[in-house]
């Protein structure tokens, strides 16, 4: 089972990992070893990233941070192979990635002059971006025909286990993620209550929302610590945010056109741009961002 159904399907600049992960997962499918296997393995990938941040060894850092994206790729792609997916392998994917997210910033603020106050609100940053980009992209897998639907739009409660796993393994795993995740979700559903009731987003757009994936965010880093540009690295994911506010907006636009388009009511589609931008306004004076 594909994530996407063909005609959906668009550029993702932040899953360049995929091919490697495809490949890994193949020479998996006949052995003993489950998806769960390779979570814990792209987790200590990323243990061994920070280990070589902490010793200054940047090149093998970028390295295994790569490594960790095409290893991270390879546990669902060998849940479709075997047919096994799963709740909890999604929810300890998603809790491994922003644990490591985490302790990737905070051994680079540790090893550089960064300010620890910085670093935190580029974690927000980073977090913000994947969660942006996690939010239409699963909207989109939910509603593309035949496409995967582990994930959900609005997570409120915990699943019903799958065929082969433990209910109360997805119950605590499920408690974790909400605690790592809540707050994120509800800031961006927040900012696009909307979006869910859109058909399908255009393939370009996904396209640049790519930029906010984790892969791509984790490219960048693996680029920048070989360069030398450790200490650009937390004001890098800062600034990077601001390009969250465009994303939003072209979508606010989309979204008019997509709902109301078929509306003569010049009125309706005045009043939703006003009330849309008003939101935007509202939330982004209570960040101090204005």
């Amino acid at each position: 089972m594909s994530k996407l159904a063909a005609k959906d399907k668009f550029l993702d600049l932040s899953d360049y990992g995929r091919s490697f992960g495809r490949f890994f997962a193949h020479q998996l499918k006949n052995t003993c070893f489950t998806p769960i296997h390779v979570t814990l393995l792209f987790g200590l990938t990323g243990l061994i990233a920070i280990y070589c941040i902490l010793n200054n060894h940047y090149f093998f850092a970028g390295f295994f941070i790569l490594l960790k994206s095409g290893i991270d790729a390879a546990d669902g792609e060998l849940a479709r192979l075997k047919k096994t997916p799963s709740y909890s392998g999604r929810y300890l994917d998603s809790v491994f990635d922003i644990v490591l997210n985490f302790m990737f910033l905070m051994a680079i603020c540790y090893v550089s002059i960064t300010s620890i106050w910085f670093t935190f609100l580029a974690f927000i940053g980073i977090q913000l971006q994947g969660t942006l980009y996690n939010y239409y992209y699963v909207i989109l897998r939910n509603k593309s025909v035949g496409g995967d639907s582990t994930s959900k739009i609005f997570e409120y409660k915990t699943p019903k286990a799958l065929p082969g796993e433990s209910q109360h393994s997805v119950d605590i795993l499920f408690r974790i993620y909400t605690l790592a995740y809540g707050a994120f979700d509800k800031i961006i559903h927040v900012l696009d209550q909307q979006a869910y009731k859109v058909k399908n987003f255009p393939n370009w757009f996904m396209t640049l929302l790519s930029l906010y994936g984790l892969g791509f965010q984790l490219l960048i880093i693996a680029v920048m610590l070989p360069m030398g540009w450790i200490e650009l690295i937390v004001p890098f994911f800062i600034t990077y945010t601001v390009l969250f506010f465009l994303l939003i907006g072209i979508l606010y636009f989309f979204s008019i056109f997509h709902l109301y388009g078929n509306l003569q009511n010049q009125n309706k589609i005045e009043h939703y741009i006003f009330w849309r931008f008003r939101l935007l306004h509202e939330w982004t004076q209570d960040c101090g961002l204005l």
